[in-house]
């Protein structure tokens, strides 16, 4: 799926799916836009945070939480993000966050 990411059969953009792939792995806190916000994905009225998807490759910027082992946490999300995607998957983790959601 190169190109512009392409809508899902209920409607859903193929950024939204990989977040809700994200955000389903463990050890994963929350999606991240960046040190700025410009890591999205903007569709019709809607702004997708933390993933942008491209003809060369995959960005996911996620905050992982603690105490997660960052180097597994990222391999698991590249697990699952690379299924839904044919480029390769670049994941970024941006921040630790405890479980009240305080960065460490």
């Amino acid at each position: 799926m190169t190109g512009a990411p392409s809508p899902g059969t209920d409607g859903e953009d193929l950024s939204e799916r990989i977040v809700a792939a994200v955000l389903a792995t463990p050890g994963v806190a929350a999606m991240h836009g960046g040190a700025f916000g410009e890591v999205a994905t903007y569709l019709p009225g809607r702004r997708v945070t933390g993933v942008t998807v491209g003809p060369a490759s995959c960005a996911v910027h996620l905050a992982a939480r603690y105490p997660a082992n960052v180097v597994e946490t990222a391999e698991r999300v590249r697990a699952a993000v690379e299924p839904l995607v044919s480029v390769p998957v670049d994941v970024t983790i941006e921040d630790l966050l405890t479980e009240t959601g305080q960065s460490q």
